[in-house]
């Protein structure tokens, strides 16, 4: 089992001719819409839409003035893992399937993908001039792609995975990876390399030059132009997983893995104010273009909009969102266990496909059998009918196991009472009506 969403699309000149009217007199929501963990956020220079990305394998393009979603873009074979914005309406998505999509307005398929990694994309950025597109990767690479289409460069040396990669005003390019370096490569490819005392989950370049990168400390560590260490400002107990600077360099936000997002006072080196988030991972962080706004996405699936000045929430969610699907089932056991699933499937005939394919309708099914989803190539190949016994194999011994070339997440129920539970929940949710 596994996700998509379905929802509005509209163009970009709906988007400009709505924009018309001002920012300012719209009340900001918070962005809802994906099936799984939102991993990466980018806005666009103009500060009028965003693209994020997730575990869900989508990235969603969204209008911000309303926090409608514009378009859902469908093309890794994994977790969309970056974003970057190359211009208005052109954006670049990094996935965990190692390829990077370039997307142009609410067209449903990329303009190009570039391929040349060997593992997954965890980084992108594209530099001051939008000439030039840097991406990290789990491949021990960064590899450089010219947006003009000219011949790419490959940068080899960090030991292992490398989370976080950065473009300077000079084009200069720096990258960081979970060796505990940081690597500031030359234009014939030779790096400065500082060591740091802790693997390393994201880099950025302020305006001036200061390097900033975050810890699996907790620490922001922060260094001159030139690889020097300078300071740290401890910015939680969490590993520091994601790190935004604001547009006047002031401000540096940087999240963990407990939910909080620290503001830090670059000069100052110190923590000025934290939002409180909830307890859940914060993946993803990005400023709007005039500073005010903080965007941050993490693994309740929500993106949050906060005032970066005050550190008040300006996100606002409908009623509508906020309703349980499973409050008719309070007390049913069955019903609390799918919790844990329900970030990635639905239950009702019109709820859709998340990360992974609706569920209602599920017994009787032929495995691979839902019409519109994007099923794995093994699963395909498989010759099973979801029933009320093979539904419960497949929690006893784990998706790995009864249903090779999944992409669903290792889940057990070991507990056979839970596990019957569960089933017959199942049952009782899905039937068709």
């Amino acid at each position: 089992m596994s996700f998509i969403v379905r929802l509005p699309c509209a163009s970009l000149p709906f988007l400009a001719a709505g924009l018309a009217l001002g920012l300012a007199g719209a009340a900001a929501q918070d962005l809802r819409g994906h099936g799984g963990p939102v991993r990466a956020i980018a806005v666009a220079p103009d500060g009028r839409a965003a693209m994020t990305g997730s575990f869900d394998q989508s990235a969603i393009l969204w209008r911000l003035d309303t926090g409608a979603a514009l378009a859902v873009l469908r093309v890794h074979d994994g977790a969309v893992n970056a974003v970057a914005a190359l211009g208005e309406g052109v954006f670049a998505t990094g996935g965990e399937d190692s390829r990077i999509a370039i997307w142009r307005g609410t067209a449903a398929t990329p303009e190009r993908v570039l391929t040349g990694h060997g593992g997954p994309v965890a980084a992108l950025a594209v530099s001051p001039d939008g000439r030039l597109l840097a991406s990290a990767a789990w491949d021990g690479t960064v590899r450089l792609w010219p947006l003009d289409g000219g011949p790419g460069r490959v940068l080899e040396g960090h030991r292992g995975n490398v989370n976080g990669v950065a473009v300077t005003r000079d084009g200069t390019v720096v990258s960081a990876g979970y060796d505990a370096t940081l690597r500031i490569w030359s234009r014939d490819g030779t790096p400065v390399v500082a060591t740091l005392p802790a693997p390393l989950n994201a880099v950025l370049v302020a305006p001036d030059g200061e390097i900033l990168a975050a810890g699996a400390d907790g620490q922001l560590h922060i260094l001159s132009a030139g690889g020097q260490p300078l300071a740290e400002a401890p910015v939680g107990q969490a590993p520091a997983v994601a790190l935004a600077l604001s547009p006047d360099g002031a401000t540096v936000a940087a999240s963990g893995l407990h939910g909080d997002v620290a503001l830090v006072d670059r000069k100052a080196r110190r923590v000025r104010t934290v939002l409180a988030g909830g307890s859940l991972p914060v993946w993803s962080l990005a400023f709007s273009p005039d500073g005010r706004e903080l965007l941050a996405g993490g693994a309740d699936r929500v993106v949050r909009r906060w005032n970066a000045a005050s550190g008040a929430r300006l996100g606002t969610t409908a009623s509508t969102l906020g309703e349980d699907p499973l409050a008719a089932f309070a007390g049913d056991r069955g019903a609390e266990l799918f919790r844990a699933c329900a970030a990635c499937h639905t239950l009702t005939p019109d709820g859709g496909n998340r990360a992974g394919p609706s569920l209602y309708g599920l017994f009787g099914r032929r495995i691979a059998g839902l019409p519109g989803y994007a099923y794995s190539e093994g699963l395909k190949k498989l010759d099973i009918v979801w029933t009320h016994e093979t539904v419960a194999r497949l929690f006893e011994i784990g998706p790995s196991l009864y249903t090779p070339g999944t992409k669903m997440p290792e889940q057990k129920v070991t507990d056979p009472k839970d596990r019957e539970a569960l089933v017959t929940f199942l049952e009782k949710a899905t039937a068709p009506r």
